[in-house]
């Protein structure tokens, strides 16, 4: 197996190259940047998009026994090139070179686009879909087979596939934080489950696991799809579905030059019997879009839905150095599930790694006031907040459409209700802080300044105009905008991700869910995907895998 040297810690270490020994061993991968000449490929199934859902999708249809091909935008990378630089990983492995925004700007928007998707760029926190949230998709969307007990063996497939299992290493400083000053104002936090296998605990999850240890598709589900006979086009954008009546076609590939800026005038022409979609909840309803699909209720991109991210900056006396060590391990629900689902907006707490350009680009503030906070960078701890949107009434979400080079755009406008969660978090977040010991607090926001106590922030918090471009808001979870619901006046596919009124189309990933679901949405995708991509299988006359952490 192709190897590279690691120089560590403790001495000279060497990492398996997964991707590099499958090149060797003679996968069917093509890099569309350098094709000469179009092409034309035929398969059984065609899947668009190699993150969550694609690659599971990938490796259960694909060890069924089905010619599979996957079709990826971004490049090819591997350990052998992540180096945890932030100037390398943001252009190289996300969507606009981790730029991405609303179409107002009001939000960022963090995404992976690289073989493997948001999976090798997130940061491993992973969570079975809320009960809550199921139930809420069972009554107002009528799925059925989305309870509890019936996604459970699903969910227990994947995880075993995946290596998901709760933190046991001692949290760094900056999770520990968040757990003492919840501890002290009796709010209970539990410990994050993550799918890694042999973590080094470095902390830069964010640009590509350098030691192979995150499970994500890239070492997991894409290989054992190319082991077994599956084909990969990278640096190979969709770019429309062509129909023929009430089914695709072929599917009209532009090859991408290799920095992943422009197409290069070469065509890739793609035929298969099934054609799944799993290129996200922004870029799914944008390829839709350009095909000009059957929409009959005008549903393709309506309803995508983010977690509105916010975030209270806090400075300690000790090194708190966020940096360093499992960026997420300790997580609250409590003011996520305390009121009703759709009654005011829930939000769960987490804490980000903090890295100097992610930190610097999300603070607000210039010149004087921001270098000072950036000086004490080592002494900074952070706060998240993801707020819960789709569930109340005034709740709708976003839209997703083309701008004049035919580009996806998310509009997602920013309701009273979700700005009522973002005061009660904002608050929330700088007690648990000053509850832990921080000396002051700055909630990040562009008119609010650094706190000395609580009773200080909570007046100036409450004070705080709520509105676009003053309120710093990220979000590095889409989902919508194809969702899923037993009526085709409510949603685009089935409840088996079928697309209502086309026989051989289907969604797979994120964007089938008809609301957001109040957690780091990488294990929902997981579970629901693999159940979708079994039926689709034997939908296809194949039986479906068992898969297993060996797959």
């Amino acid at each position: 197996m192709a190897t590279i040297p690691v120089q560590t810690q403790t001495g000279s270490s060497v990492i398996p190259d997964p991707i590099k020994a499958g090149l060797q061993r003679g996968w069917k991968v093509t890099d569309c940047s350098a094709l000469q000449q179009d092409q034309a490929i035929e398969a059984d199934v065609a899947i668009i998009g190699s993150g969550a859902g694609g690659g599971v999708t990938a490796e259960i249809l694909t060890l069924a026994g089905l010619n599979v091909v996957i079709l990826e935008e971004g490049p090819l990378k591997s350990s052998s090139d992540f180096k945890m630089r932030e100037a390398q990983a943001y252009p190289t492995l996300y969507q606009e070179g981790a730029a991405r925004k609303t179409r107002d700007k009001t939000i960022n928007i963090l995404q992976g686009r690289t073989v493997g998707g948001t999976t090798v760029v997130n940061w491993t926190s992973s969570f079975r879909t809320p009960e809550d949230t199921l139930n809420y998709w069972q009554s107002q969307f009528g799925l059925k087979d989305y309870s509890k007990d019936a996604m459970a063996p699903w969910f227990d497939m994947m995880e075993q596939r995946l290596h998901v299992a709760k933190w046991e290493v001692p949290p760094n400083e900056n999770n520990s934080l968040l757990a003492k000053g919840s501890e002290n104002l009796g709010v209970p936090t539990d410990t994050i489950r993550r799918n890694v296998n042999g973590c080094w605990n470095l902390g830069y999850c964010g640009m590509g696991c350098p030691t192979n240890a995150k499970q994500s598709m890239l070492v997991t589900t894409i290989p054992s799809a190319l082991d077994h006979g599956a084909r990969l086009l990278h640096h190979a954008r969709a770019w429309q579905l062509a129909f023929n009546g009430d089914q695709v076609d072929h599917v009209v590939v532009q090859a991408m030059a290799a920095d992943g800026m422009a197409p290069t005038g070469k065509f890739v022409t793609v035929r298969a019997k099934h054609y799944v979609l799993a290129g996200g909840a922004i870029n799914n309803p944008g390829l839709l879009l350009r095909s000009k699909a059957p929409d009959p209720h005008g549903l393709i991109g309506r309803r995508t839905f983010l977690h509105p991210t916010i975030a209270s900056a806090a400075l300690f006396e000790q090194k708190v150095e966020g940096y360093s060590g499992a960026p997420q391990s300790v997580y609250s629900d409590h003011f996520l599930h305390r009121d009703a689902v759709d009654g005011p907006v829930g939000y769960k707490l987490e804490v980000p790694p903090q890295h100097p350009v992610l930190m610097s680009t999300t603070l607000q503030g210039f010149g004087q006031a921001h270098a000072d906070m950036m000086r004490q960078f080592p002494h900074v701890h952070t706060i998240l907040a993801l707020l819960r949107d789709g569930f109340n009434p005034d709740s709708v979400g976003g839209t997703v459409g083309l701008n004049d080079y035919g580009l996806p755009v998310l509009h997602y406008p920013i309701t009273p209700a979700v700005w009522d969660g973002v005061r009660r978090a904002l608050l929330t977040m700088a007690e648990i802080q000053f509850a832990a010991g921080a000396k002051s607090v700055l909630p990040v926001h562009e008119q609010a300044q650094s706190y000395t106590s609580w009773e200080q922030a909570k007046a100036a918090i409450n004070a705080l105009p709520m509105q676009d471009h003053l309120m710093r808001v990220v979000s590095a979870h889409v989902m919508g905008g194809c969702g899923m619901a037993s009526d085709p006046s409510k949603g685009v596919v089935d409840g088996n991700g079928r697309y209502f009124g086309v026989q051989n189309l289907s969604v797979h990933d994120g964007s089938l869910f008809p609301t957001s679901i109040g957690a780091n949405p990488q294990l929902s995708i997981y579970g629901v995907t693999a159940r979708l991509a079994s039926r689709l299988a034997e939908s296809l006359g194949k039986q479906a895998p068992r898969l297993n952490a060996a797959a």
